[in-house]
């Protein structure tokens, strides 16, 4: 087993005897950090002293507010736990900016040189992680699983029932998220394949008038608020692919809901974008093949279904719930 501690988090205490039980299941859905804990059959908790009794291994989240992690981290090592850690919010930028001051970064290795090791959900963090440890301090990584393996989490539809295209971003105001890009390069495919084209607004009416302005006829424009994960996996489930531009360099949560609904995610540089789709992500390509690749999937069938298999395989070997509690276990002893 496994608990997973945000320190004074705001998500609830919550278990998962059930692994990752069912998609309209009160509580977090078993995504991000919350994964962990779901498929080593733990425990998520905000407070040091209930994580403290579990007696298991803790997996700490690192949070801006460093101190409250070094705290807990010296509080579960005087109680004879094995603490490893991991930034909260991992995305490479994200990372950088948290690390703002000399005073952060001073905490943040003393936070990895209190633990017994590390684990990173992102690759791209490792040397990051190897620099603010010791000659102790084991680093690893492990991507977040996804339930790929469990047929209640299983989102597929038949091409035939799909149709069209959903950004896979949502804001406007993070540069590196490019979202501007994919909702232009979305609007073409839309236009040249007369598909629809559908976008989740978070950002209120400012970002509706932005909308607009990619002259999308009506007909084909879809505009959703933000969903509830399960409905949102749904949604999702009816669109042929999901399209995204990001360079965030982020855990890839897009591309993991991607892999629940058995579908094609095309762009995005996250570590799920490049382990389930490494022939279909961005980083190394231009938008402009992006918008190719995308159109050979929104009307090729045999393209699409061969995408989707090649993704599911890869899925089930090295990012599924069994896949990734194996190396939990091994990592853990």
């Amino acid at each position: 087993m496994l608990t997973v501690l945000n320190p004074k988090g705001r998500d609830p205490e919550q278990r998962f005897a059930r692994g990752p039980g069912l998609p309209d299941d009160p509580g977090h859905a078993p995504i991000n950090f919350h994964a962990y804990a779901a498929c080593a059959g733990g425990v998520f908790h905000v407070d040091t002293r209930r994580a403290i009794a579990e007696e298991t291994p803790v997996l700490v989240l690192i949070r801006r507010r460093l101190r409250r992690t070094l705290d807990a981290v010296r509080a579960l090592k005087a109680a004879g736990r094995t603490v490893w850690v991991s930034w909260k919010e991992s995305g490479v930028i994200q990372v950088s900016r948290q690390l703002g001051s000399a005073a952060s970064i001073s905490l943040f290795r003393e936070i990895v040189q209190s633990a017994d090791g590390v684990l990173s959900a992102n690759d791209q963090l490792l040397p990051l992680y190897r620099w603010a440890g010791n000659d102790q301090t084991e680093v690893r990584f492990l991507p977040t699983p996804y339930p790929v393996d469990f047929p209640e989490w299983d989102f597929s539809r038949p091409v035939g029932e799909r149709k069209g295209v959903l950004i896979g971003t949502r804001s406007f105001r993070r540069a590196s998220r490019a979202h501007l890009a994919a909702l232009s390069l979305g609007a073409t495919c839309a236009k040249q394949t007369g598909s629809r084209l559908t976008v989740i607004n978070t950002e209120g009416g400012w970002a509706s008038r932005l909308i607009e302005q990619l002259g999308i006829p009506s007909t084909q424009l879809r505009v959703s608020a933000p969903l509830p994960y399960p409905q949102y996996l749904r949604l999702m489930a009816e669109h042929r692919i999901v399209l995204q531009c990001d360079l965030s360099s982020v855990p890839g949560q897009v591309a993991g809901d991607a892999l629940l609904c058995r579908m094609p995610c095309v762009g995005g540089n996250g570590v799920i974008d490049r382990l389930g789709f490494p022939g279909l992500c961005g980083g190394h390509r231009s938008n402009e093949t992006l918008g190719q690749i995308a159109q050979e999937l929104l009307t090729d069938d045999s393209a699409w279904q061969q995408s989707v298999d090649e993704s599911q395989a890869t899925a089930k070997k090295s990012l599924s719930f069994a896949a990734v509690s194996k190396e939990l276990e091994m990592m853990l002893k």
